[in-house]
């Protein structure tokens, strides 16, 4: 199967790691400096929720808990 979607992000993958090395270290950095970058200009950035287990937010947990759970969508 070949999927568009699926090589493009395979690609933006592969360069970001060419761009980095392939060190997790040097992304992270970079994200953090990204981070301080928005808030220096005022951005507020939103922490993620301490235990994300229980809420129904991404489509993977809602496609998951419809599947279980018999829950309607609103379309």
């Amino acid at each position: 199967m070949n999927d568009e979607i699926i090589a493009d992000v395979r690609d933006i993958k592969d360069t970001i790691g060419v761009e980095f090395n392939y060190d997790l270290r040097a992304l992270f950095v970079e994200i953090k400096r990204g981070e301080a970058e928005l808030q220096a200009k005022g951005i507020r950035l939103v922490p993620p929720p301490d235990d994300p287990t229980g809420l129904l937010n991404t489509a993977l947990q809602r496609g998951k808990a419809r599947g279980k759970f018999n829950i309607a969508t609103s379309a």
